[in-house]
């Protein structure tokens, strides 16, 4: 009888301890970091419903620490070194400024980068098949070539354009690369450019300035953490100044823009979303190939389209992913 008593407890005990571990284990919340160059936006609501729909649920068993540098580019050193402190599961880091800064704070947690252009002529990766080190993810913004693509879509809106304008970032050294796809692009299009830097949103009205000096027919509004905030103020003196606008930022149109040609952002971002699920499920970050964009989106404003007296071609109209009326 003692024997059964015995044997009963133990059995219990053993239950016990069981359902602890299954409890703790339950219980269990893994730590990320983001980092971007930009502002909080839309970016973080879907990307959370990404990790949602993987089974990744905030405040239960995953924990987010999100760092924005708000356009200042010379922050994203130190917000990498606070994220790497904390020794995180890994590091989410949007556009190739945040990633560079990441890979430089740390060389043991995973990066999954997104926004990126040229992860291998950035150096992050040896390459996209294996990325050999401790940073993967998506490309999510348009690879060097797309680049040309915006020039190239903005002749056929406006084939008339013999000088046009490039509004970019002197302070987002990224951009550099791109800079010469498009000038190769522009002498394969036999048309001049006009490359014009603004910093800071205060530095929109001089550049414009200079481009109604240099009688620019058009312009290319450059993909930047600096600009994202300040669509609608780009658009604005777009249309005053009669200059029909394509931009690489997916809201550009939304805003008010006449056009923009991008990834088609919400399938990037489950991409992303992908990747941070299979590494926190033990995968590897040197054995993930990187991912590059599939889909694409051109969008088309024709309220502004005819406020700016252009005539947008059929053949682009078909073109279009979506047309803003």
């Amino acid at each position: 009888m003692k024997l059964t008593v015995l044997k009963l407890a133990a059995l219990t005990l053993g239950l016990f301890i069981a359902a602890l571990g299954e409890g703790a284990q339950a219980s269990k919340v893994d730590r990320i970091g983001f980092m971007a160059a930009g502002s909080p936006g839309p970016f973080q609501p879907a990307f959370e419903q990404g990790l949602r729909e993987r089974g990744w649920m905030m405040g239960e068993n995953l924990l987010i620490t999100y760092r924005y540098a708000e356009g200042k580019y010379d922050r994203l050193p130190a917000i990498a070194a606070e994220l790497a402190r904390h020794q995180p599961r890994l590091i989410v880091a949007n556009s190739t400024a945040a990633a560079r800064a990441a890979k430089n704070a740390t060389s043991t947690i995973p990066i999954v980068m997104w926004g990126v252009a040229d992860p291998i002529g950035e150096g992050l990766v040896s390459s996209l098949a294996r990325p050999g080190g401790n940073v993967t993810g998506v490309t999510g913004v348009p690879s060097l070539e797309t680049y040309g693509k915006h020039l190239q879509l903005l002749t056929e809106a406006v084939p008339h354009a013999r000088r046009i304008a490039v509004l970019w970032n002197p302070g987002n050294s990224a951009s550099l690369p791109s800079l010469d796809v498009v000038k190769e692009t522009a002498r394969t299009l036999k048309v001049e450019l006009q490359i014009v830097g603004a910093r800071a949103p205060e530095e929109f009205a001089p550049a414009f300035r200079a481009m109604a000096q240099a009688r620019a027919d058009a312009l290319l509004v450059y993909y930047d953490a600096a600009f994202s905030p300040h669509l609608g103020r780009l658009a604005a003196l777009s249309l005053r100044h009669r200059l029909p606008t394509m931009c690489g930022d997916p809201s550009y149109a939304k805003a008010g823009g006449l056009m923009n040609y991008s990834v088609d952002w919400a399938d990037s971002v489950r991409q992303l979303a992908g990747y941070v699920d299979r590494l926190l499920r033990g995968a590897h970050a040197a054995e993930l190939p990187v991912e590059r964009p599939t889909k694409f989106e051109l969008v088309i404003n024709r309220k502004t389209a005819r406020a700016l007296g252009v005539s947008i071609p059929p053949s682009l109209l078909l073109q279009a992913s979506q047309v803003l009326e």
